[in-house]
């Protein structure tokens, strides 16, 4: 009878485990927490919020201290920017990267897992190239001993002269003189190798309902590498693992790959071909559940690559074209924009009263659109070099990225599991 109640009660543990996965936060889900914007809730509502869903790291474009005091205590870990500005002062004196050590990473909580130095630094100033490097130095000779924070620079998928296939992946000859620098410095201090890739573009450049799927990760043909001997059903997958191919063929297989951003627009102009509720929802729920897989890449199987999903909330303050205003997962009132898998259960997000926030605004899904005419990419670029190429375009002025699971696919996949192991339990109960 005893053996019978450890067993009974191992079984219970069991069906706690397989119910864990839906409601504990995750340590390869992120999210960019954006601040071009005059309309959004105070810095400690969002760390309400996100507490109620399972992302485990928020990545800020700077150091703003009341946002980054927002998050101690709540178990979220973040990733910190050192502006563009600050390159040419950090590279010239340690003195100033020890100040801005000692003034912007707490000693204690939140953590700090990575510091970024600049975003997209080779094209939105490549005048700041030859600085990169020793200002990450400086910043990272400033660190505490033993201190476990990363510092790196978040790169734009323009990095590449090829793509596709993602087996022919490799760097632009042109930016070797930063990059071999930057590549020795990750892989000696063992940081990662931060990108943007964004499978949004790729739609763009080729708005057929095949790359949408590609690009959603709903059921499509896959496409084959013949160089790998792969085949990709995603284009995420297949940007990931062009950059993994070029690290890889510059003798960095050392180096990891953290997405800094990746993302889809629920709303955009005209113009922009599939940015809609519907392919936003398809995008990042799909992302989440691809994630949660533990799948990984086709080159790099077993493990889910760490990605920051771009944005909590819209910006209405940003420049360029529609959709680089509504990327949010969030609105302003707390809420989620769409469903996307990522609050934990029995949460349904924060109600207005957690801040002083607008009221809720409907999101309505744009008009359909004729499929537009797309200029073609000139002779060479990464927009032309095929499925993944088509993802390669992504600049240091326009941010975006694809899924189609259900938002709730995770969750049902637990629940499944769950009622197998309550079956067993029952079984065993009628066999005492």
């Amino acid at each position: 009878m005893a053996e019978r109640r450890w067993i009974m009660l191992a079984l219970l543990g069991v069906i706690q485990l397989l119910r864990l996965p839906s409601v504990a936060p995750q340590s390869f889900i992120g999210i960019n927490y954006g601040d071009v914007a005059d309309n959004l809730p105070p810095p400690s509502s969002t760390a309400r919020l996100l507490q109620s869903t399972t992302i485990s790291k928020v990545r800020l474009y700077g150091t703003d201290p009341a946002v980054v005091s927002a998050f101690a205590g709540t178990g979220i870990s973040l990733l910190l920017g050192a502006t563009n500005g600050d390159i040419a002062n950090l590279a010239s004196s340690p003195a100033a990267a020890s100040a801005w050590v000692a003034a912007h990473i707490p000693s204690s909580s939140p953590a700090v897992s990575t510091v970024s130095v600049g975003n997209e630094v080779l094209f939105a100033d490549a005048s700041l190239a030859s600085q990169l490097v020793p200002a990450m130095q400086n910043l990272y000779d400033a660190l505490p001993p033993n201190s476990s924070v990363k510092v790196s620079t978040v790169n734009a998928m323009d990095v590449l002269a090829s793509s596709d296939p993602p087996s022919s992946g490799a760097f632009k000859p042109e930016l070797s003189a930063t990059l071999d620098p930057l590549l020795a410095f990750l892989s000696k201090t063992g940081s990662p190798f931060l990108i943007n890739p964004y499978p949004y573009f790729a739609y763009l450049s080729d708005p057929r309902p095949e790359t949408l799927a590609f690009c959603l990760f709903q059921p499509n043909a896959g496409r084959p590498d013949a160089g790998s001997g792969l085949t990709y059903t995603n284009m995420f997958d297949a940007m990931v693992d062009a950059v993994r191919a070029a690290l890889d063929a510059k003798g960095y297989k050392d180096v990891e790959i953290v997405v800094a951003e990746t993302g889809w627009p629920h709303k955009g102009d005209t113009d922009e071909a599939g940015a809609t509720v519907e392919n936003a929802r398809a995008f990042v729920s799909g992302l989440v559940s691809h994630l949660r897989s533990l799948a990984g890449t086709p080159r790099a199987p077993g493990k889910s690559v760490e990605t920051y999903i771009f944005a909590v909330y819209d910006e209405d303050l940003k420049p360029g074209k529609a959709s680089e205003r509504y990327f949010g997962l969030f609105q302003t009132s707390l809420t989620e924009t769409y469903p996307t898998g990522l609050l934990r259960n029995g949460t349904a997000g924060l109600g207005p009263a957690m801040a002083p926030a607008p009221a809720p605004t409907s999101v309505q899904p744009p008009p359909a659109l004729p499929t537009p005419q797309v200029t073609p990419a000139p002779p060479g670029s990464a927009a032309v070099a095929g499925p993944s190429g088509l993802c390669a375009p992504g600049t240091a002025t326009a941010r975006v990225a694809c899924t189609h699971h259900n938002a709730a696919e995770s969750s049902r996949t637990f629940s499944v599991l769950t009622i197998i192991a309550g079956f067993w339990f029952t079984a065993l109960q009628m066999l005492i």
